[in-house]
């Protein structure tokens, strides 16, 4: 299917869900509303939200408040998932040591994390940022592992034979198998990073977008709440496309890359 006609798609599942609900939030069906404003609100309340926000000019501070704490826990937790995912790849025993350490640290409720960073770090953007990085790091981490450890023991020997240096095999055969798997974990990482931002923010701040869902949701300003979801959502979406046109910057030596996908 071309492109334009896989957005065709998606836009059109859009429109579907927000119809439907539009319908089923306004129109009663068998003598009552199947989604009771009060909970729901609907598409049009929201839509209002976030136009006031954006006309008004209201929420442009929020949102680079939680931008700068999102983009500075996607670059640590990346970079320091990767370099650590590299490391114990390349050292084994050192992945034995520290095997059990690391299942423990990302068994740990990120959730229950957040206020002691809270205590550690204070109200301010790092608290937040610590939150995204833990959310971060493991899923680039395990992924670079597990694509370093992937790597084809016939390719590797063979560069061996052809007289290739660590630092040879490292930048030709190490590094182009980790990075199909690093930006796949790169996708879902930006998510987790914003995540993070967004539930530090919920917890304890004074501004960004997880202050405006959370100030929403102390009035019970349903409409409030929604509105601040569909505008994290449109955030992610955004930033996801960034890391995507990086992603077939740096793999166009890869055949769905190289196909524009």
């Amino acid at each position: 299917m071309s492109r334009l006609g896989l957005l065709a798609l998606q836009l059109l599942v859009a429109v579907v869900a927000i119809a439907l609900w539009q319908f089923f939030a306004t129109v009663p069906v068998f003598g009552r509303i199947l989604l009771p404003p009060f909970f729901f609100s609907n598409p049009a309340d929201v839509s209002a939200q976030v136009v006031k926000w954006f006309t008004t000019g209201s929420i442009w501070k929020h949102l680079a408040i939680t931008l700068w704490e999102s983009i500075l826990a996607f670059t640590i937790g990346s970079l320091g998932g990767v370099l650590v995912g590299f490391w114990f790849a390349r050292k084994p025993l050192v992945a034995a040591v520290f095997d059990p350490y690391v299942k423990m640290a990302n068994a740990l409720p990120r959730v229950v994390l957040a206020p002691i960073f809270t205590l550690w770090l204070g109200l301010g953007i790092w608290s937040k940022v610590a939150l995204g990085v833990t959310l971060v790091f493991f899923i680039v981490f395990f992924n670079v592992y597990q694509g370093v450890k992937e790597v084809s023991p016939v390719v590797r020997d063979n560069a061996r034979m052809l007289g290739m240096s660590e630092r040879q095999l490292m930048r030709h055969v190490y590094w182009p198998s980790a990075l199909s798997w690093m930006f796949s974990s790169l996708h879902t990482s930006v998510g987790f990073a914003v995540v993070g931002a967004v539930v530090g923010e919920y917890l304890g701040s004074a501004a960004g977008l997880g202050y405006l869902i959370q100030q929403a949701e102390g009035i019970f300003d349903v409409a409030g709440v929604f509105a601040g979801m569909f505008v994290l959502s449109a955030f992610v979406i955004l930033i996801d496309i960034c890391v995507t046109l990086v992603e077939r910057r740096l793999l166009v030596w890869r055949p769905d890359a190289a196909d524009g996908r």
